[in-house]
C-alpha cells in the first residue's frame, strides 16, 4: 500500500467548518523526524507517537499567555517561548485584534531529537489558523512556524516543521525567497526510535558541523538523497536500505549518543533497513518493514542501552499520513 500525501504546495487556503464565533481549539501535533540520514536540513517524517497536546484560546486582551502543563519547567514569556513567537507571528501576519492563552501538555521531551519545539510552533500556528478560519496556507504555517524554530536553533530550518504540518514524509526544496514543501509518497513503512534520556542542545549541535564539505562527498550525499526519495516512491525497501548513509552529519554527531554505533549494528541484525541520528539527537530512529520488525528493533536497541545506566524510552510507530490534527 502506498500513501501519496501531498504533491508541493498549495496556495489554496486551508478551509475549516468554523463558526465565527469560534475561541477555543485543541489540536495534537506529532513527533517528526529530520534528516532521516542523508537528508539534512531537508526531509523529514511525521511520527504517530508521542504527540503534544495544545489547547489555544481566543482572548480580548491583545497579549499571548502561555501555561505549561507539564514539568520541564519552559519559560512563559512568549518571547522567549517557540509557542509564543510563533503565536505572535501569526497574529502579526493577519493583523488580528485579539490575543491567546495558550496552554500546552509537552509528552515530547524538550532537546529529545523528534522535533520538540516544532511540535510546539506547529501545535500553536495551526490553532490559531483554525480560529481565524483557515486564512493560511500548509505552506504559509509552515513559514510562520520557522519562527519558532528560529528561536529554538538559532536558524530557519523547516526539516522538522514541514512534516509536523504535513504529515508522511516530507522534502522541503526551499524556505527562501519561499517556502516550497515536497510531499513524498512512500510506502507502509514503520519506525522505531530510542530516545536516551540525555539532552543536546539544536544549536550546539549544529556548531560542531563541518562548515566545508569536499565535494566528492557532497556528490555521494546527493546520490543518496534522490534515491532514497526514488526508492520511497517505488517501494524499494533494499534501494531504501542502500540510501540510507550519510558521510557529512552522522560521522561528526554520533560522538554526542553513547553507544551510537553499537545500537545501529544491533539494530541492522535485527531486521532495521537503516537509520541514524534523529535531528540533532540525542534519540535514534531505524526504519522497517513491519509493525514486528520495528518491535524486534526497539527491543534490539534497548538492549544496548540497559548496559549504560542511561534511562531511555522506546517507540515503535507508523509513519503518520497527517500532520498537526485538530482534536
Amino acid at each position: 500500500m502506498t500513501f501519496a500525501c501531498f504533491a508541493g504546495i498549495s496556495s489554496s487556503r486551508v478551509n475549516y467548518s468554523t463558526k465565527s464565533d469560534m475561541n477555543e481549539v485543541r489540536v495534537l501535533a506529532p513527533a517528526t523526524v529530520a534528516n532521516v540520514v542523508c537528508g539534512f536540513d531537508v526531509l523529514g517524517f511525521a511520527l504517530s507517537e508521542p504527540v503534544d497536546e495544545v489547547v489555544v484560546r481566543r482572548i480580548s486582551e491583545q497579549t499571548v499567555r502561555i501555561i505549561h502543563r507539564d514539568d520541564f519547567g519552559l519559560p512563559t514569556d512568549p518571547a522567549k517561548n517557540v509557542a509564543g513567537v510563533a503565536a505572535r507571528a501569526v497574529l502579526e501576519r493577519a493583523g488580528a485584534d485579539f490575543g491567546l492563552e495558550i496552554e500546552i501538555k509537552k509528552n515530547i521531551k524538550p532537546g529529545s531529537g523528534i522535533g520538540s519545539s516544532a511540535a510546539s510552533a506547529c501545535g500553536v500556528v495551526v490553532a490559531v489558523n483554525h480560529l481565524l478560519g483557515g486564512r493560511f496556507s500548509k505552506g504559509e504555517m509552515v513559514g510562520l512556524a520557522m519562527e519558532g524554530e528560529q528561536l529554538a536553533s538559532g536558524s530557519r530550518h523547516a526539516d522538522n516543521v514541514a512534516p509536523c504540518i504535513y504529515g508522511g514524509f516530507t522534502l522541503v526544496r526551499s524556505i527562501d525567497p519561499a517556502v516550497d514543501v515536497v510531499g513524498l509518497e512512500f510506502p507502509e513503512i514503520y519506525a522505531s526510535v530510542i530516545h536516551p534520556q540525555i539532552e543536546i542542545r539544536t544549536s550546539e549541535a549544529r556548531s560542531i558541523l563541518p562548515a566545508d564539505v569536499p565535494l566528492k562527498t557532497a556528490i555521494k550525499q546527493w546520490a543518496n538523497l534522490g534515491a532514497l526519495v526514488a526508492g520511497l516512491a517505488r517501494r524499494d525497501y533494499e534501494l531504501i536500505a542502500r540510501s540510507m548513509d550519510d558521510g557529512i552529519v552522522e560521522p561528526v554527531r554520533k560522538s554526542l549518543i553513547p553507544k551510537f554505533d553499537e545500537v545501529k549494528s544491533a539494530s541492522l541484525t535485527a531486521g532495521a533497513l537503516g537509520g541514524g541520528i534523529s535531528g540533532s539527537g540525542p534519540s535514534i530512529f531505524m526504519l522497517t518493514r513491519t509493525r514486528s520488525e520495528a518491535k524486534s528493533v526497539a527491543e534490539a536497541m534497548a538492549a544496548v542501552y540497559t548496559t549504560t545506566g542511561i534511562n531511555f524510552h522506546t517507540y515503535v510507530s507508523q509513519i503518520a499520513s497527517k500532520g498537526v490534527t485538530i482534536d
